[in-house]
């Protein structure tokens, strides 16, 4: 879903380098081609941000994250079918899924997990019980493809853990846009599994946030842009795009008491090794 907004894009950051976008959205940043992928990813580069993975949220987008990731060297893909999507896992589309999470450019099983804020709210959103079984189905796909698994999580923290502690956690497990408290902070360090910061950490009311992070080692830490949403404050509101990255690296590296070019060299190495990522990027 492509985000609209009257407010102007926030402007350039100052550069920070190297950054890696763990997670954003290209095609709802408005790319629709190859050409508008380079244009975004230049605009992300001229401020140190050398890579982006974006990601899928229905099998649409997934095979456009697979193409995207073909059409420039500095992005990479991420696939799955969103939780609030999950009624769409059919036989035919876990089939594809499949086919597309062997592409090699194909970097993560994501993002998939629970969301316990939108049934109710949301027409045509999945069950809690539906999301169940195609988080579970997610995790087996990445076990078998030996691919991090992306996790989606909102207000579900229980209901997530619940489901990776019956079905096994892979190897990697990432907690993109991590939203939550001091508990789930600490249950992720104890298990080694990552945690992506998005520009929620630079909100003042995140007050429950800004408590946790503080505990994550940096080598546990990734940095996000998750957009186009979530822009960092002072531009929150405004449409988010990866060469806002630096903006919440920064609130990040304020927050932990840690030199912003350290959280940058820290976070990169993270997402290479994480991801696979080419060297350099």
């Amino acid at each position: 879903m492509r985000v609209s907004s009257k407010r102007e894009p926030p402007p350039a950051p100052q550069p920070l380098s190297p950054l890696v976008d763990a997670h954003t959205h290209l095609d709802a940043c408005g790319a629709r081609d190859a050409d508008d992928v380079r244009v975004i990813v230049d605009r992300a580069a001229a401020v140190g941000v050398t890579a982006v993975v974006t990601i899928a949220d229905d099998l649409a987008a997934a095979r456009w994250a697979t193409r995207a990731a073909e059409w420039d060297p500095r992005v990479y893909a991420a696939v799955a079918l969103h939780p609030t999507r999950a009624d769409a896992l059919t036989d035919a589309a876990r089939s594809e899924i499949e086919h597309l999470a062997g592409e090699p450019r194909v970097v993560a099983i994501g993002e998939t997990g629970m969301d316990m804020y939108w049934p109710g709210r949301l027409e045509g959103c999945a069950e809690p019980a539906v999301q169940r079984e195609a988080f579970a189905w997610h995790i087996d796909l990445a076990k078998r493809t030996g691919k991090p698994l992306m996790i989606h999580n909102r207000d579900a923290d229980a209901e997530v853990l619940d489901v990776l502690r019956a079905e096994g956690a892979p190897d990697t497990v990432i907690f993109h846009c991590f939203s939550s408290g001091v508990d789930l902070a600490r249950a992720c360090v104890e298990a080694g599994w990552l945690v992506s910061l998005s520009g929620t950490v630079s909100f003042r009311n995140a007050r429950e946030l800004r408590e946790a992070v503080p505990l994550i080692p940096p080598e546990q830490l990734l940095v996000e842009t998750d957009a186009p949403f979530l822009t960092p404050h002072p531009y929150r509101g405004a449409p988010n795009e990866p060469y806002c990255l630096p903006y919440t690296a920064r609130a990040l590296a304020e927050l932990i008491d840690l030199p912003a070019e350290e959280l940058a060299e820290v976070t990169t190495g993270n997402a290479r090794r994480t991801y696979g990522l080419a060297a350099g990027r």
